[in-house]
This record gives structure tokens, C-alpha cells and sequence, in this order.
């Protein structure tokens, strides 16, 4: 190599690494402009677990419980596929949550976007502990009703147990054929790759973990609920554990009574922003489960859109759209 070339050579890696840097486009985001006070987090507190604050709301589940006798019949549901919908009300209405962190940058996410954790095997009694574990992630549709949810959910549940081979599958076997250093090194490439805003966006179209929301009951598994972390491979800012549904003590018209009762804990990445929008987004899908009949729907009458509704906010604004 040329003494010229030699000399330019440190000018030519900087240069590049300033272009590195300037990347701002991603094929599942938005850019967003922050608050300096905001932007400091993302220096402070680069990771997400160092940024997660934890939730948790008790739910009355009584009408969720007399909605499922109707609608697990009438269209498979269960209290996974509720989750699921109101969840997805929850990005809805509020889309401030529907955002994530990614190379100390804040991006609104385009689309909303729910995955949700499955055996792939369940034996006579519903478990099945050798059976593999499964994630399934769904594109959130404006204008489709809680019933035509119900139906893309259980295909793709068909599909996991068929014991078909899935893409999934695939890319898991690919890696695992890797030795364990160049495994390391290919994780650590994919994680500069994201930071750059360079990862395809074949990738993160069909990843679990580069999604709005993950949803997880333990309930099914007859456990209680968990706070759960977050990881930090993918970009998924929110995580929300159901448990089984329990007796508790509740106070009804004033009186202390036996109450099944639904717990959420929600797992959720502080520099998405402030704890007030979090508030509204999980009650926002707290409502929805404590009223099901009416926000999903489906039984008595035609089901109607999950979102966008007409019908959502409340006479005091306690539920109107943030953004």
C-alpha cells in the first residue's frame, strides 16, 4: 500500500464511522425528535433491562369468565386471544407505547405488532414438559373484529402443533449448526447491525422479539403471574404476564367478598416515555378485560372493530386516544 493511501486510510475508517452513525432509517420505524432530558436516558440507561418499571393490575373476573363460556365455543377463544385483543386496544389508544429504543435513538414503531409465547405439545392433562416452546407474531389489522382475530391466532397455533417445519425452525437449526465461538460472534454481529440500523428488514419482519408487545400466560400452565425482563436482543419495549385465575378478597358494594380474580404484571422500558402514558395504556387494556362483552364482543351481536372505535373514550376523557 501507498504511503498516500496510507495516510488517507485513517480519514477513510473515520468517515465511515461517522456515516455509520448518521443511519436513521429503519424498515420498522419512525425517527422521533425527544426532549434533551429524554435523550439523556437513552446515554445513562443504554440497556433495558437497567430501564424497566414494573406494573401490576387485579382484575375482576367474573365477566371475563362468563364471556368465555360463550366464546370458546362460538369462536375458540380463550383468555390468551383476550390478552391478545385488548393489547392491542391498548397500542391503539394509546400510541405513545408503541415505540421502542434502538441505538440510543427513539423510534415510533411502524404498525401494531403482538407475539405470544405456546407449547407446541400438550399431553392429557395440558402440559406436556419435553414439548418445545413456541412464539407466534401477528400483525395488528385496523378494522378487524375479535372473532377474525380468534381465527388468525388458532391457524397459527394449528400450524406450531402440526409439527411442520417452520421458518422459525429453520433459522434456530441454522444457527445451532454454528461452533460456539462463531455462534458469539454472529450474535454480537447482529446486535451492531440493529445499533446501525443495518439489520435487513426480512429479519425483523418475521422475529418474535422485534415486536410491540409480548404476551405470556402462565395461567395456562396453572401459575401465577411473573415480572418478567425484557430482553435485549430484538426491540420489544413492553412484556405482559396473565396468571391463572385465583380467589381473593375484593370489596363489592362495600362489602369484602371472594372474588375470582385476573393479575397482569407488565414489564415496560422507561425511555419509551413518561410513567403517566403507561398508566393509560395498561388500564386501557385492563378495561377491556374487565368488560369484554363489550369491547370484543361477538357473542349476542355482530363483533366490532377492535380498532378504531368510535365508542372508546369516556365522558371524562380517562380513556380518550394519547398520542
Amino acid at each position: 500500500m501507498s504511503p498516500t493511501l496510507l495516510a488517507l486510510l485513517p480519514l477513510v475508517l473515520l468517515l465511515g464511522w461517522v456515516l455509520l452513525h448518521a443511519r436513521t432509517r429503519r424498515s420498522d420505524g419512525t425517527l422521533l425528535s425527544v426532549h434533551p432530558y429524554r435523550r439523556l436516558m437513552f446515554f445513562i440507561m443504554p440497556t433495558r433491562n437497567e430501564s424497566i418499571v414494573y406494573f401490576e393490575e387485579q382484575i375482576d373476573a367474573r365477566p371475563l369468565l362468563a364471556y368465555l363460556a360463550g366464546a370458546r365455543e362460538a369462536f375458540g377463544a380463550n383468555i390468551s386471544h383476550c390478552a391478545v385483543a385488548a393489547a392491542n386496544i391498548g397500542l391503539g389508544s394509546t400510541p405513545r407505547m408503541n415505540r421502542f429504543v434502538m441505538g440510543r435513538r427513539l423510534y415510533q414503531r411502524k404498525g401494531r405488532w403482538l407475539t405470544f409465547s405456546m407449547k407446541r405439545a400438550t399431553d392429557a392433562a395440558g402440559f406436556d414438559r419435553k414439548a418445545k416452546l413456541a412464539t407466534v407474531k401477528l400483525p395488528m389489522v385496523d378494522g378487524e373484529t375479535f372473532p377474525q382475530l380468534c381465527a388468525r391466532i388458532n391457524a397459527d397455533i394449528r400450524l406450531q402443533r402440526s409439527g411442520q417445519v417452520t421458518a422459525a425452525d429453520k433459522e434456530f437449526k441454522l444457527f445451532n449448526l454454528l461452533p460456539r465461538p462463531l455462534l458469539e460472534a454472529a450474535a454480537r454481529l447482529l446486535g451492531r447491525l440493529d445499533h446501525f440500523n443495518l439489520l435487513p428488514a426480512f429479519f425483523i419482519q418475521d422475529d418474535p422479539l422485534y415486536t410491540s408487545v409480548f404476551v405470556a400466560n402462565l395461567g395456562s400452565l396453572k401459575m401465577g403471574a411473573a415480572y418478567h425482563h425484557l430482553y435485549e436482543y430484538g426491540n420489544c419495549p413492553l412484556f405482559l404476564v396473565l396468571g391463572q385465575v385465583e380467589d381473593k378478597p375484593g370489596v363489592v358494594d362495600g362489602r369484602v367478598e371472594v372474588v375470582p380474580t385476573l393479575t397482569l404484571r407488565f414489564s415496560y422500558d422507561e425511555r419509551i416515555d413518561d410513567g403517566l402514558n403507561a398508566r393509560f395504556g395498561l388500564r386501557a387494556l385492563a378495561r377491556v378485560l374487565a368488560d369484554p362483552a363489550r369491547w370484543l364482543g361477538g357473542l349476542d351481536a355482530a363483533a366490532p372493530p377492535m380498532w378504531p372505535r368510535a365508542d372508546w373514550a369516556s365522558e371524562d376523557g380517562e380513556y380518550a386516544v394519547r398520542d
